[in-house]
């Protein structure tokens, strides 16, 4: 077979196929013809070797040895029985079936599997008395059948486990890149001409440092599959070890060779301690250890030496593909783009994502992009010619300021507008904010119908929530906007990027109410009159503090001096505060939520109030009104629309609930008192019978602050009485 011209097949990730074409060309490849993720191609058993040897781009090289009839399962079989399958495997070998594809009579692989395995073992077993073993995990040969529009191609597996398993990664990172696409990418990029010329290779993100060794290995003419255990062809029968050693030690010529002419820095940077050992690890299995550096060093804190020869930086960075982190993936592109601009100017660079619309916080032009695939998914690599070197962002520590917006720019027209919106309400309501005292407010809410978030300030952090967008609108549409939104409230605001906290507003019930987002446990102290209050802007949905209730709480700390509080559904106490810091007499605060009870615990305890006039009830309120003896001057009351917590008695729905909530608050409400009840539910209807039997006067609009005013059916409230 040595002399024999085969017809043989590469397969390689979507999008790799004409770099794939060239380097089976530059091999020795005739016949070359590119398809859907794979090359056809011709040559002798030597070619075959090589391209298992030396392709860096393919995953599979498959030896074909016919196309046969598969219309139907008995054809298929019939199909594959024509073939001498001695010539293949032999008494004691192990064998799998890997088929893919569909014909008109199978339309399930596995079944397709067990009829190609039926057809061989039924041959060998009938001509010879013997039937070789099936192994799907460690199997001597593997046997390929592409089925399509009624045809199999049945193939020899050369290659045994996909070639770009290396054989160096045995640890890799939380979303490693599978080495032949690194390699697509390294090449897309021009590395092999800068690496001749002696340039730099820089990974800022490296991970378990994939495109450090491809980019090592390609610099010093190392074959990939230099490290493999083993190979498809190695207990083939029609495997010539005399041709293979030649390759192989030809490769390893080579190696030594390459190894001792290589003029190229190759450095890379990772955050995470564990990452950077595992880089190393791979490393070293690799035998590039003094060729490769990994530093542990973040992003944030990236510095390149200004020493080091010009050339191509890499990244691969988080893609985001489970969506809900946006704001941080945001500012890490944004990041990534100032330092390569800041740290690699005169450099080349080279970005892999399959967000088109994050690449775009980078703030570089591409100057050409390509589609690759990632697995099923569609990824752009996007390549810059890094000129201007940027001045250094502002320090973190620096505060808002009206000249941040007046002189930021969006990258987009979107942005833009986006951008100006912002300005103008900074201007209007920042000064109201300063008049008033106020360092707590929402900034924007769905102002545009476009950029669907509501923007609110927290001293000099942000607090964005992103609204449910109608179905008429577009999700990646939608998204785009979310993004621009995102990249540009620190510029316009003057706010370090890691001071912006991006949430999904959807509807919670039962335990989602309370369960945590996140486990940062960062408190902030914010200043609502004469009150300090604490707020937690990333663990939960809700911060702790109801902006829109603002006025609700000063409005109770007018009249709670002297007076018994009871305040249900408290949340987090924040109106027992004001009344409590205004000289109530008593305060009892209820809700279900022990957590938010312990929260409230801690806003009394920052104003001094421990003492033991200021009650913390855990209970259904309603199930604790039937229960509780005590009267009380003022009460506030703010239930939820929905629960269906399992501590309480069946489902709460304030619609239901607040006719006999609200009566029996009244048993409660001492002679000359007042009851404030509210709630955010946009289609609640005050029962009329209350109405009849007490005195109610609707007071929203007065409880309505200026931020609030565009949104004005954020919350009602109505004041009742005897």
């Amino acid at each position: 077979m040595s002399t024999t011209m085969l017809t043989l097949f590469a397969s390689c990730p979507k999008g790799v196929e004409s770099l794939l074409a060239e380097e089976l060309k530059e091999l020795g490849a005739s016949e070359v013809a590119e398809t859907v993720a794979g090359v056809s191609f011709a040559g002798h058993l030597e070619l075959a070797y090589r391209a298992c040897l030396w392709s860096r781009l393919a995953s599979r090289i498959l030896l074909r040895i016919g196309e046969v009839d598969a219309s139907d399962k008995h054809a298929l079989y019939q199909g594959v029985q024509s073939f001498d399958w001695d010539e293949h495997l032999d008494q004691g070998s192990s064998f799998r079936i890997d088929f893919n594809g569909s014909t008109p009579d199978i339309t399930h692989t596995r079944f397709g599997s067990q009829l190609v395995k039926d057809a061989i073992v039924d041959q060998l077993r009938d001509r010879y008395g013997w039937r070789p073993s099936v192994d799907n995990s460690k199997p001597d040969l593997r046997v390929n059948v592409h089925a399509r529009s009624g045809r199999a191609f049945v193939a020899i597996d050369l290659s045994g486990q996909s070639l770009h398993e290396r054989g160096y990664r045995l640890e890799a990172g939380e979303a490693p890149l599978k080495e032949n696409l690194a390699a697509a990418i390294l090449y897309r990029a021009r590395w092999p001409e800068l690496a001749k010329q002696g340039s730099t290779l820089l990974d800022p993100m490296c991970g378990s440092g994939t495109f450090l060794i491809e980019g090592a290995m390609m610099a010093a003419d190392i074959a990939p599959g230099m490290l493999r255990a083993r190979f498809g062809f190695d207990k083939w029968m029609g495997h010539i070890p005399k041709i293979w050693l030649a390759v192989l030690e030809e490769a390893r010529a080579r190696r030594t060779a390459g190894l001792a002419a290589i003029k190229t820095t190759i450095v890379g940077y990772e955050g995470l301690p564990k990452i950077v050992g595992r880089a190393r690890a791979n490393i070293q299995r690799a035998g590039l250890g003094k060729l490769i550096t990994v530093k542990q060093q973040e992003l944030a804190s990236l510095k390149v030496d200004p020493d080091m020869p010009a050339g191509l930086v890499i990244a691969n960075p988080p893609y985001g593909e489970r969506m809900g982190d946006e704001a941080s993936l945001v500012y890490l592109y944004k990041h990534l783009g100032e330092k390569i601009k800041q740290q690699t100017p005169g450099w080349q660079a080279a970005i892999f994502t399959s967000s088109q619309a994050l690449v775009r916080s980078l703030g570089m032009g591409p100057k050409k992009s390509y589609t690759l695939f990632n697995g099923a998914l569609s990824c752009k690599l996007f390549l810059y010619d890094v000129r201007e070197r940027q001045a250094d962002q502002p320090a973190s520590g620096q505060s808002r300021a009206d000249s941040a917006a007046n002189t930021f720019k969006a990258s987009t027209a979107g942005g833009e507008m986006f951008a100006n919106r912002l300005k103008k309400n900074l201007k209007q309501l920042g000064k109201w904010a300063r008049k008033e005292n106020v360092d707590c407010y929402r900034l924007y809410d769905a102002d545009m119908p476009e950029y669907a978030v509501a923007v609110d300030l927290y001293r000099d952090w942000v607090h964005v929530q992103e609204y449910a967008a109608p179905k008429s609108i577009d999700e990646t549409k939608a998204h785009q906007r979310l993004l621009e939104a995102l990249e540009v409230i620190p510029g316009v605001l003057g706010i370090p990027d890691s001071h912006v906290v991006f949430k999904r507003r959807e509807r919670q019930s039962g335990k989602r109410q309370y369960a945590k987002l996140e486990q940062s446990g960062d408190i902030l102290e914010v200043k609502e009159g004469d009150c300090r209050l604490l707020v937690n802007l990333r663990d939960y949905l809700d911060t702790g503090l109801f902006l829109d209730h603002r006025k609700m709480r000063l409005r109770i700390a007018r009249e709670a001096a002297g007076k018994d509080f009871l305040n249900l559904f408290c949340y987090t106490g924040t109106a027992t505060v004001h009344a409590a810091v205004a000289g109530a007499a008593s305060t009892t605060s209820v809700d279900l939520s022990n957590t938010y009870l312990g929260w409230a615990r801690k806003n009394l305890a920052l104003n001094g109030l421990v003492d033991r006039k200021h009650r913390l009830e855990q209970a259904d309120c309603l199930q604790w009104l039937k229960q509780d003896t005590r009267n009380y001057d003022l009460i506030f009351m703010d239930p939820p629309t929905f629960s269906n917590s399992k501590r309480l008695r069946g489902v709460f729905d304030v619609q239901e609930a607040h006719v006999e909530l609200i009566e029996r608050a009244m048993v409660r409400l001492k002679p000359g008192g007042v009851l404030y009840f509210s709630n955010n539910f946009r289609r609640f209807q005050l029962a009329k019978e209350l109405e009849q039997k007490f005195s109610v006067e609707e007071i929203t609009a007065t409880t309505i602050d200026r931020d609030f005013q565009r949104r004005p059916g954020i919350h009602r409230c109505w004041c009742i009485q005897r």
